[in-house]
């Protein structure tokens, strides 16, 4: 039970980067963006190739954000420049995606044992070199997933950060500024699916491999981790836990959490309904069963669909 609690805590961390990636696109920039299902098998397919021939497992982390920066930027000009609809030039860019994974490594690639990933690397094996496989991939993962969440609510803060959490909610304003709405757009998308480039990239270091198809469902996923957290946290806000702790001075913090910590614990709330299906059910029924989960967490929020933004 204690191995089956860890992997899923693991799990909820590393998929945390793609809901990470959602939060931005659907509950910031209003944009519906399914390139994320062919993003995320981008990153772990560079990832394995990199691996596969060498290279400093570190340095992947930072290929597939920028390889996950480039399709975002794709994306946007798509959309903005050559003014296609959102969801037309997603569905494109998951397309365009699925031919490009392929010629990078194929459809299937398996990392050998021998090579080391960010979980057996040098630094991490001196410092946690005594903690067994399943420990040091939970530590890492946290740190990477901490890491990221911090970085994002610092970028929140600044001007830039200010601007592109306008742009969904009030595009007028962010225009009125005398800034190009449409170059934010860019940049969302660009640091989204950097993201859920990061998030394949961690995988693939996970598994030791890489699958055309394991972009499947990713949206699902991201999008159901978000309404989760948001739902659980908009919860925990109205309690009278959280009341009583805005009274005190020093534990106000508690008591307003952020969009971005919301994400993280929806993410790993979710993989644990998904780990508890897998026990029960075959797993040729996963799909249908997290078809069924999302529709569940749909309703039980309240929300239809189009109540996601902005949430």
């Amino acid at each position: 039970m204690a191995d089956l609690l860890i992997s899923t805590l693991t799990q909820g961390l590393i998929y945390a980067m793609v809901s990470y990636g959602v939060y931005i696109t659907y509950s910031i920039l209003d944009f519906p963006d399914l390139g994320v299902d062919g993003t995320f098998p981008l990153g772990a397919a560079v990832t394995a190739l990199l691996l596969t021939r060498g290279t400093d497992p570190w340095l992947t982390l930072l290929v597939a954000l920028a390889v996950g920066a480039l399709v975002g930027l794709f994306t946007g000009l798509v959309h903005v420049r050559l003014k296609v609809r959102n969801l037309l030039a997603g569905i494109i860019t998951m397309t365009a995606l699925y031919s490009v994974n392929l010629q990078i490594a194929g459809s299937n690639l398996t990392i050998d044992r021998a090579m080391d990933t960010i979980f057996t690397s040098a630094p991490v094996m001196a410092v946690l070199g005594e903690m067994s496989m399943s420990g040091r991939k939970l530590v890492v993962s946290l740190v990477l997933a901490l890491a990221v969440k911090l970085l994002l609510d610092a970028y929140f803060k600044t001007k830039s950060g200010l601007l592109l959490r306008a742009v969904g909610d009030n595009a007028t304003l962010v225009t009125s500024l005398a800034k190009d709405r449409g170059s934010m757009k860019i940049l969302g998308l660009m640091i989204s699916n950097a993201l859920v480039a990061l998030g394949g990239c961690i995988v693939c270091h996970d598994q030791r491999s890489y699958s055309a198809t394991m972009g499947t469902g990713q949206l699902v996923y991201g999008l159901a981790a978000v309404i989760i957290g948001v739902s659980a946290f908009r919860w925990y806000e109205n309690s009278g836990a959280a009341r009583r702790l805005r009274e005190v001075k020093g534990l106000r913090f508690l008591a307003l959490p952020r969009g971005t910590t919301a994400v993280v614990v929806g993410s790993i709330l979710y993989k644990f309904c998904i780990q508890m299906a897998m026990l029960l059910v075959p797993s040729s029924l996963m799909k249908l069963v997290t078809a069924a989960l999302f529709l569940l967490v749909l309703v039980a929020s309240g929300r239809k669909g189009e109540e996601i933004i902005h949430a």
